[in-house]
């Protein structure tokens, strides 16, 4: 008696089984390299041009450009040091606002980058002591610091840059909790936003951002630094992102392969701008570990790279 539902069951899988296999087999699927064939024969040739003078000009015409810091990336950390030594910099450019750095200690840094006579060791507190621990064990950031406060020595007052500490003000010393903590760890691009607002943006300056490219997005309604404080300073931002291919196909393009090296190129407009983000990055997922939900990949909704970044950044990176 107990056999004949049992049957059914088994029926009913093998069916559920064979239509699975017949939809596998009707319906096409495109692959990545397929995505980018067609993306090529729609959209215009993008045009890679020398990265440093083609930042520094943007600052002509918008009052930040924001790019990745390169988390770890030698060539990307070294490019950075090459363009803030570049002698047209400080011609363009009043500030640089950096991730890894507590703006508790602002006044020190303030002191130190202007050449006044304060201990390296009370410095590096400001990159030492965030909410980040890889901000504290990054040579990057270790070696940072001093070039710029060797530029600014060469420059008269009124030409020095400063450097903008954009990490929470947290006190390591008081936080006793995790809930001590979390109020500062939740909350670091809103602190971001807040720190560019109070003193760049009111005050008309131009600044150079180096983030972690999820600070940086254009995405209206979006939680990260640029997108909060664009609500209120709308069309000032020239975003520029690293050429992030993590699993697609190499992107294979004449205009890359005699590209200078480095270089940036303008992706609205482009068949490199309607790619779909997945071709870059992984599609957002959310891992659910305790009471914790970890976030990684862009957001679905946003669908080009053209609508979060003005330029893609080609440095380490070369087609053959």
């Amino acid at each position: 008696m107990q056999t004949q539902p049992l049957g059914h069951l088994c029926r009913a899988i093998r069916l559920c089984c064979a239509v699975l296999m017949f939809l596998v087999t009707v319906i096409p699927t495109i692959s990545p390299a397929q995505v980018l064939q067609q993306a090529q024969t729609t959209g215009s040739e993008p045009i890679p041009k020398p990265a440093i003078p083609a930042i520094l000009a943007a600052f002509d015409k918008y009052e930040v450009v924001a790019m990745p810091e390169g988390h770890g990336l030698k060539d990307m950390d070294d490019f950075i040091f090459a363009l803030i030594r570049n002698h047209e910099f400080p011609k363009k450019v009043n500030d640089i606002a950096i991730e890894c750095s507590n703006s508790l200690y602002q006044p020190v840094l303030d002191r130190y980058i202007a050449g006044e006579d304060v201990p390296f060791i009370e410095a590096r507190k400001v990159w030492r002591n965030t909410t980040q621990p890889a901000c504290g064990m990054s040579g990057f950031f270790e070696q940072f610091f001093p070039p710029v406060r060797a530029i600014n020595l060469k420059l008269p007052p009124e030409n020095r840059l400063r450097v903008l500490a954009c990490d929470p003000p947290i006190d390591w010393d008081q936080v006793k909790s995790f809930q001590d903590g979390f109020k500062f760890f939740a909350h670091r691009d809103e602190n971001i936003a807040s720190v560019m607002e109070k003193e760049v943006l009111s005050k008309h300056r131009k600044a150079l951002m180096l983030f972690g490219t999820f600070h940086l997005m254009h995405t209206p309604g979006a939680k990260n630094a640029v997108s909060i404080y664009e609500k209120d300073y709308p069309g000032i931002t020239f975003v520029i992102s690293d050429f992030g291919l993590v699993h697609a196909p190499p992107i294979i393009s004449e205009a890359f392969n005699a590209s200078p090296f480095p270089s940036i190129a303008l992706a609205k407009g482009t068949w490199l701008g309607a790619l779909d983000l997945t071709h870059f990055y992984e599609p957002m997922t959310t891992i659910h570990e305790g009471d914790c939900a970890v976030h990684r990949g862009f957001p679905s909704t946003s669908k080009s790279p053209w609508q979060i970044w003005s330029m893609l950044f080609f440095i380490s990176v070369r087609w053959i």
